[in-house]
């Protein structure tokens, strides 16, 4: 099999986008004979000038800009398009799904009891602004109140360091508090957290918030460090190189297929660790369920977090959370068994360790009392969906 020149129009600046080269670079190493040229670059540059020179056979990009796409669209050769912006319409594309993350942002917001709600978007990206819809969506159908701010494009001409951050911190002065806001992606959620400390606002007490991509080194950067989804980046750079192969080949494709990638969950930070509720005694006991829901803790270990009766707390969560501190260890714990069922193949024995059950017996005995299945019955008929 001949091998393949392969050029990757991809900036490395970022850690979503570094995600994406590793499932491309996976892909290489263990199903394509590739020779890869890959150009360091910023977000929305142009191609390298020695592109028109270039004889490769394929491309994979990032396509931000109508300039950009015409160009590539110039060389006729196999490209696979890793942005949502559609600048060159008919050729595959790959992203994450945007609904399923806002649906993860909000579900964590709702859990941790916010109902003012509030999204960060750059509205220069087609990204941003899904989010933002399926957000408000999200947000509007859990009775929430939303809330919204779109700052300068970036690459606007307009744009101005200073008078953004200044005007963005103005918008936050107006919210209520607490509330909870979602940044477009890891850079914005950064921003967010500069403004609340030069504007001495709490973080989380005051404001939470979460950003996306989940780039770790920005993310720890930040004071709190950021809560951020999971993008499953690698799964959509494998997926993305797997169709420019086939291209390559001459196998028929569609050429306005979308690879869609799930979200693999949320990495929890300072920046939402906290619960908006104004009882105080409700809110520490919630907070030590959610830390230590996994670590086989008892309802007596949650009442020494508090300075009130068993009797009274067991009231006052269930008036405020809707059921006792005991239902929800168990909901965690339940919602912890079916991800390791669905995305591992532990045994039951592994997963009853691994979220705080003495015996797997007791695991399988409660998981059977929610669910009406087993455990191993309930992994059967996912993997039945799955496969058919």
């Amino acid at each position: 099999m001949p091998r393949r020149s392969v050029a990757l129009l991809i900036e490395t600046s970022n850690g979503y986008c570094r995600g994406l080269l590793d499932g491309i670079c996976g892909f290489a190493r263990t199903r394509g004979n590739w020779s890869i040229q890959l150009n360091e670059q910023e977000q929305g540059a142009l191609p390298p000038a020695w592109l028109k020179e270039w004889q490769g056979d394929g491309i994979i990009a990032r396509i931000e800009t109508d300039q950009i796409g015409l160009q590539l669209q110039q060389l006729q050769l196999p490209i696979v398009d890793l942005s949502a912006a559609r600048h060159l319409p008919g050729i595959p594309w790959a992203d994450t799904d945007d609904r399923a993350i806002s649906r993860l942002v909000v579900e964590h917001f709702l859990d941790r009891g916010f109902v003012n709600l509030a999204y960060c978007g750059d509205p220069g990206f087609a990204w941003s602004n899904s989010r933002r819809d399926h957000f408000r969506r999200f947000a509007e159908e859990a009775d929430c109140n939303y809330f919204e701010y779109q700052v300068t494009h970036r690459y606007d001409a307009k744009y101005k360091w200073d008078k953004v951050r200044n005007s963005l911190a103005d918008w936050m002065q107006t919210l209520p508090k607490p509330i909870a806001i979602m940044g477009c992606n890891d850079y914005q959620g950064q921003l967010l957290l500069d403004v609340c400390r030069s504007r001495s606002i709490g973080v989380p007490e005051e404001i939470a918030v979460l950003g996306v991509d989940n780039d770790s080194l920005l993310c720890n950067l930040c004071d709190p460090q950021l809560t951020s989804v999971i993008p499953d980046t690698y799964a959509t750079g494998f997926e993305a190189a797997e169709l420019l192969e086939k291209m390559m080949n001459g196998e028929p494709v569609d050429r306005n297929a979308r690879l869609v990638t799930q979200p693999k969950g949320v990495q929890v930070r300072q920046s939402t660790d906290t619960i908006a509720i104004e009882d105080q005694d409700v809110a520490k006991a919630l907070i030590y369920i959610r830390r230590h829901a996994l670590e086989n803790i008892r309802v007596a270990d949650i009442m020494r977090q508090c300075s009130i009766s068993r009797r009274a707390l067991e009231h006052r969560f269930s008036k405020v959370v809707g059921h006792t501190p005991h239902e929800e260890l168990n909901r965690i714990r339940l919602q912890r068994i079916k991800q390791l069922l669905a995305e591992t193949d532990d045994r039951i024995t592994e997963i009853a360790k691994r979220t705080g059950y003495d015996h797997p017996e007791y695991l399988t005995v409660a998981f059977k009392r929610s669910m009406g299945m087993t455990p191993t019955e309930y992994r059967n008929e996912l993997r039945k969906k799955t496969s058919g």
